[in-house]
């Protein structure tokens, strides 16, 4: 009886939490004489999927698209090359103030990006970048501390005597890097990976405040563009947002495994 009713309460939750998806997709497949009906229908009477082709061509989302893989790409290459550096550094060089320059680069975890925004603005509409699409792209070369803890955690999992075992062989530190550290971080480096693309290509608020062209908006900033002054497309916007939100699924779904490993592997380790 208990493993009953453990599973009954696992089963709704389930089904609440799936009950928006659900009503997305059934939304995005109605036609506009069922969405404001009362009670609401969950099934349509017919299933347009026609009405996914005609969204994604009412706004040029094939160029939002474009943007959005560009700006994710190179923003998720930037912090694996970024926070793997710095990782290393910090989990295998001893210089003096490194515990005390660490602890600094986690307390940048505890200032939320809202407090960053107006200087960030400031600073990049001195660049001449406001518009372009380098605020989104250019601060993720500069690592992430969460990311870099990750990775450092990880890397002190590896024992150091491969290091030394790779130092008698005449290995540099670099090297030992590329061909030793890099290799054995697979799952932490997907991880990463993972995080930040998931991160970016959700990322709402960023493009907002830096684009004005509608030649550089990204994917969710298109979506919002159905919402206009005398109403809200609300079957275009669920059709475009089961679209955007079909690659996410897809990464996390074949990456889940490396996930948790990742997940594990960081560990505790101090």
């Amino acid at each position: 009886m208990r493993r009953i009713i453990v599973y009954a309460l696992l089963i709704f939750c389930s089904l609440m939490f799936a009950a928006p998806l659900f009503w997305a997709v059934t939304t995005a497949l109605k036609s506009p004489t069922e969405l404001y009906l009362f009670p609401p229908k969950w099934i349509p009477s017919v299933w347009k999927f026609s009405n996914f082709a005609e969204a994604w061509t009412i706004q040029p989302f094939n160029l939002f698209l474009k943007n959005t893989v560009i700006v994710t790409a190179l923003s998720t290459i930037g912090q694996l090359i970024s926070c793997t550096l710095v990782a290393y550094g910090f989990a295998r060089f001893d210089f003096r103030g490194r515990n005390q320059l660490f602890l600094v680069v986690l307390a940048t975890m505890m200032i939320p990006w809202e407090v960053t925004m107006i200087p960030q603005y400031m600073e990049f509409n001195y660049l001449g970048w406001i518009n372009t699409l380098k605020p989104l792209i250019v601060p993720s070369w500069f690592g992430s501390a969460y990311f870099i803890f990750l990775l450092r955690q990880f890397i002190l999992t590896i024992p150091r005597e491969l290091d030394e075992a790779a130092t008698i062989d005449g290995a540099s530190k670099f090297g030992i890097l590329m061909r030793i550290i890099v290799p054995l971080m697979g799952p932490s480096l997907i991880l990463v990976a993972v995080f930040q693309m998931m991160s970016c290509w959700n990322d709402y608020l960023g493009p907002l405040i830096f684009l004005n062209d509608q030649s550089k908006y990204t994917l969710t900033l298109g979506l919002s563009q159905f919402k206009g002054m005398f109403g809200v497309d609300m079957q275009s916007i669920m059709a475009i947002t089961c679209l955007i939100s079909i690659p996410p699924l897809a990464v996390f779904f074949f990456a889940q495994r490396y996930i948790v490993g990742g997940i594990a592997g960081t560990g505790i380790k101090g």
